[in-house]
């Protein structure tokens, strides 16, 4: 750009691109001291360098791609983020609120929108819908004061996803309406379309991605083909007449059990979104923005009010109205209240679809008044909900039984020996599922390294350690890197298991591996006989975001081992993190102390009891299991109160009977002879 020549607005695309990067990288800094959320600094930040601002930046071809980009981005994040498990869990209840927090504000706002703003009634029922719909803006704050497993948490978020379909149902029909849908005949065609599109979309994708992270596990192509997935729905909705939008939203529910959070894909996933697309669709939202049109007369501002009173008031009778029918505290009505405020992504999304439909008097269907009231709309809610969220959760943190600072897992520590690069991821991630959250540096991953190994061994193991440190840190957690010399593997193992006061150590196996040949042989023979810790002999066969089913088999009297509570707590870690049933198999006894403790400590986690007698019944549990199964069985050590001399029979039935599904042999932490559990 030849600066003689310089005009604005700047049309220069590096400039351009320069502009927006210094933005997305100082507006959070300045937005934060000023306590206001970063989606409202992104939009205020493209109302100052649009054209009704400071006109540095025209709203040219590039933000209209980024923005789309965008705003399916921001819908399939919304749709990845719902537990489902959560969901499953509080259904009925979600569904309560859900609905209610659809149905009020959409009636009270209908009414309003009629008689106060005098608007028509289609524009009134999309205008009412947007009132509805809400972004879990502050749910970092649960998060952050550790009560995200609360009820009143799990029914909000379960509730977004039928709030934000229902107003995106709204909004696809009306959007339906002024592409030319006014006979029976279409509505007919676009139902049939819709039905088998919708079909199309969650019959395929869970079984094409699962098929492919199964195949593929380098995180680049597992991240492109996330995106191919995302436009092919988002494209797959709008050639059925309806909005992209929807489509992302419903790859972003499909795909959240393949996608946990513990993954580095997902990590991965939000970066790029967070980093790039989001806040470039944020800014072009605001470039669209005339703020001088809400204070420049009384109509616009008096819009603006009106839509933010009306959508307050809505979510507050929502939480209210759900309270009383399931008797929750005014605590819990606070938090749902709090969290469902937030006004973002579906908001914006209808707000900016109906500002693009042209009526045919040639007027649009959300005037510009509606499209800055929006803006105010969100600014308000956001803060709203954040006051409201940081108080209610306060409360609950505080009210709140604390957890057992004498808990055995807050000294927990994981070791991985990393000698086959083949396992190394399988390692990490399962590592990363079962660990404890609040620690940020208790997994160890070790390298052994013999006296007479040549430099390309040498090499190789360190390869393996920077391998497992980096798919550690892509999930943001450290990991420990230890490379000793020693003169064999078990020794080498043994003794960094004592120095670093492991307690839990996990041997990840090839999937061509024999269980019945590791579990018989010198190594694992040795361990078990030196080592007290918890010992996990670990063989997937296929990725663990992959796995369909987790089955846990319990010998009699395994809850007097003192490693129960521990490894029962990793199982429960598993299925929240992978949101996966546990099936456990075990006897009466045990079940009466596994099923209050699974309840006690992770009652977000979906588990079912059966009973078995005895380990004689584990092979019509291992006929139940399929490629997409994981099969845990829990054994012990020679002296332990559970073990019996069945025990020894169980590598040669699970190495010959077991070959397709994933196993994984536990032996729970034992006391040593001075009576310590830990080594």
């Amino acid at each position: 750009m030849n600066w003689s020549e310089l005009s604005l607005p700047i049309t220069d695309p590096t400039w351009i691109f320069l502009i927006v990067l210094l933005i997305i990288l100082f507006a959070p800094l300045l937005f934060n001291r000023l306590r206001i959320p970063n989606i409202i600094g992104m939009i205020l930040a493209g109302v100052l360098i649009g054209e009704h601002g400071l006109n540095l930046l025209a709203r040219d071809s590039s933000f209209e791609l980024f923005g789309n980009v965008g705003l399916y981005y921001i819908m399939f994040l919304a749709g990845l983020e719902i537990n489902m498990s959560d969901f499953k869990r509080n259904r009925k209840k979600a569904a309560v609120l859900g609905m209610l927090a659809f149905l009020i504000p959409i009636s009270i706002g209908f009414i309003v929108n009629t008689t106060l703003l005098k608007y028509s009634v289609v524009t009134s029922i999309l205008l009412a819908s947007m009132y509805a719909s809400y972004t879990l803006i502050s749910y970092p704050i649960v998060l952050r004061l550790g009560v995200s497993r609360q009820r009143s948490v799990s029914i909000a978020v379960g509730a977004t996803a039928v709030t934000d379909t229902l107003t995106l149902l709204v909004l696809a029909i009306i959007s339906g309406i002024y592409q030319g849908g006014t006979g029976q005949m279409y509505w007919i065609g676009l139902a049939i379309k819709v039905v088998l599109t919708g079909a199309l979309i969650m019959y395929s994708v869970p079984r094409i991605a699962r098929w492919f992270f199964r195949k593929y596990d380098d995180t680049i192509m597992q991240f492109i083909f996330v995106m191919v997935l995302l436009f092919a729905s988002a494209g797959l909705m709008e050639t059925a007449g309806l909005e992209g939008i929807l489509g992302a939203f419903l790859a972003g529910i499909l795909l959240n059990r393949l996608i946990p959070n513990i993954s580095p894909l997902k990590s991965h996933i939000e970066f790029v979104g967070n980093a790039l697309f989001i806040p470039f669709f944020l800014i072009g939202v605001g470039m669209l923005i005339d703020l001088r049109v809400i204070f420049g007369h009384g109509d616009a501002l008096k819009v603006a009010a009106v839509m933010t009173a009306t959508a307050i008031t809505g979510k507050w009778l929502a939480s209210f109205v759900t309270q009383k029918i399931f008797r929750m505290s005014r605590t819990e009505r606070r938090l749902m209240f709090g969290l469902s405020t937030s006004q973002a992504a579906a908001t914006l999304a209808a707000a900016l679809i109906g500002h693009e439909i042209i009526l045919p008097d040639g007027s649009r269907l959300l005037s510009d008044d509606v499209l800055n009231g929006t803006i105010l709309l969100i600014l308000v809610t956001c803060i709203v909900s954040s006051l409201t969220t940081q108080s209610a959760a306060r409360k609950t943190a505080v009210v709140q039984p604390a957890a057992d600072s004498n808990s055995d897992t807050d000294q927990e520590k994981i070791l991985i020996p990393v000698a086959n690069p083949d396992t190394v991821k399988d390692m990490v991630c399962f590592s990363l599922a079962v660990r404890n959250p609040k620690i940020t540096d208790n997994i160890h991953a070790l390298s052994i390294i013999y006296d007479s190994d040549n430099q390309q061994a040498v090499n190789t193991g360190n390869r393996n350690l920077e391998t497992a440190a980096k798919i550690a840190a892509s999930a943001h957690v450290d990991l420990k890197k230890i490379s000793r010399y020693d003169i064999n593997i078990a020794s080498g193992i043994i003794h960094t298991v004592k120095e670093h006061n492991i307690t839990s150590l996990i041997i990840g196996l090839r999937r061509d591996s024999d269980i019945k040949s590791y579990v018989i042989g010198n190594l694992a023979t040795n361990l078990l006989r030196s080592l007290y810790c918890e010992i996990m002999v670990m063989r997937l066969m296929v990725p663990i975001n992959t796995l369909g089913r987790i089955i846990i088999a319990v010998p009699p009297k395994a809850e007097y081992e003192p490693g129960f509570r521990k490894w029962v707590e990793h199982f429960g870690r598993l299925g929240n993190s992978l949101e996966r049933r546990l099936d456990f198999f075990a006897t009466d006894s045990t079940i009466a102390v596994l099923q209050p403790l699974m309840m006690d400590e992770f009652k977000s986690t979906e588990a079912t009891f059966q009973r078995i007698d005895s380990f004689d019944s584990l092979p019509s549990l291992i006929s139940q299991t399929g490629s997409d199964s994981l099969l845990a069985v829990i054994s012990a050590r020679q002296g332990s109160i559970s073990y019996d001399s069945s025990f020894e029979r169980l590598p040669k039935m699970l190495g010959k009977d077991l070959i397709k599904s994933s196993l994984i042999l536990l032996y729970p932490e034992k006391y040593d002879e001075s009576g310590h559990s830990l080594n």
